[in-house]
């Protein structure tokens, strides 16, 4: 929260200091501090130490061999990375993905999108000193792993949306499993809403913390649960559906609040959310094939397209540019992370230094995804 400042701060007085890298809460990211005292005067975000080249490997590799090492930017949410990959692949192509393949496709991004939240939720616990969290969140997030596992075969990184389709279909047994573990997660996240956001210390630790008004929401081009925190209702799966997600009744959780609670409180909602769908997706599952057979080296007509899904951190981009070869000519990734940094020097203004963490944490800032 901007408090209302004392004091007049004095030039002399001014301590220039580093939050990060080599912090271990910060997760290869820097930030620039300048303190007087106990508070924040200002702020600069320092981005770029984990810069891995994804746009320009994308370039000297073709449309499949892209796929296991696009996600890698975005390892808790590895489907929703290639979600939109696949679909501006397919739109250049001009492919009509069958519908199971559709319906695997939103199951999975569904999965990862739960399993994303988790530990963003665990991350922000442990920061605001709520150590059963962190525990907890890792512990039932690997239930979800195990699901996304018995579907596409690979852990964590699940390398299974793919231009054309998805890489295998559904065994039989998995479905039962699914059915299950959202019966079982639903009561789960009551237990959450005790436990943790009902807590007292949680309150005080983040309410009216770091706040973060609709309109500067929107100036800032915030996207994800950052934005719905704070009362701005977007989500690309209602506003621009795609993939079948027309097919499926759910909510798009908004909140006033603006603050750190709040941000952590919509995770906990889109999580509910994603149940349903799993569960409706998993029910009326329909036959047929999963994917196209476009083979190992398809050659995509020239074209540009840009793309975007709701990944569990926002709105995720491509723009992609066809020459004619098996290679795209030009790729641009768009991820939330960084769309949501722009946000940090108008939270940390004039906060005390004991806030830092649960601010940063709670804009959900993941930076290797961000430098990509």
């Amino acid at each position: 929260m901007a408090v209302e400042s004392e004091y007049s701060p004095d030039a002399d007085r001014i301590m220039s200091v580093s939050l990060g890298p080599q912090h271990p809460g910060a997760g290869h990211f820097r930030i620039k501090l300048w303190l007087d005292g106990d508070y924040v005067v200002r702020s600069e975000p320092d981005p770029g130490y984990v810069h891995r080249g994804e746009e320009k490997m994308g370039e000297y590799r073709n449309y499949i061999q892209n796929v296991p090492h696009l996600e890698r930017p975005e390892i808790l949410d590895s489907s929703n990375t290639l979600f939109p990959y696949a679909l501006g692949v397919d739109e250049l192509m001009n492919s009509k993905i069958p519908p199971r393949g559709q319906y695997l496709r939103v199951i999975m991004s569904e999965i990862n999108r739960i399993i994303s939240h988790m530990y963003f939720l665990a991350i922000q616990g442990y920061f605001m000193g709520h150590t059963t969290m962190i525990t907890w969140c890792m512990g039932d997030r690997d239930f979800w792993i195990d699901l996304g596992e018995r579907i596409g075969g690979a852990r964590v990184t699940f390398a299974y949306i793919i231009p054309g389709g998805v890489r295998n279909d559904i065994p039989a047994y998995a479905i039962e499993k699914g059915l299950k573990t959202c019966d079982w997660f639903v009561k789960r996240m009551d237990e959450y809403e005790k436990i943790f956001f009902s807590n007292p210390m949680v309150h005080q630790r983040s309410d009216k913390i770091g706040y973060l008004s609709r309109e500067d929401a929107i100036a800032y081009g915030a996207t994800g649960t950052v934005a719905r925190a704070s009362g701005l209702s977007f989500d690309v799966r209602k506003d621009e559906p795609y993939s079948s997600y027309e097919d499926f009744e759910f909510k798009v959780p908004v909140l006033n609040q603006g603050d750190s609670w709040a941000r952590a409180y919509v995770a906990l909602l889109d999580m509910r959310e994603a149940v349903k769908i799993i569960r409706q997706a998993l029910k009326k599952l329909p036959e047929g094939s999963v994917r196209l057979k476009i083979g190992p080296q398809p050659r995509v007509p020239p074209g540009e397209v840009y793309s975007r899904i709701e990944a569990a951190r926002g709105e995720y981009s491509y723009h992609i540019i066809s020459d004619g070869s098996p290679r795209p000519y030009r790729l641009k990734i768009g991820s939330p992370s960084f769309k949501n940094l722009r946000v940090l020097p108008q939270l940390l203004k004039n906060v005390h230094v004991a806030d830092i963490p649960v601010i940063y944490w709670g804009l959900n800032y993941w930076p290797v995804s961000a430098d990509r």
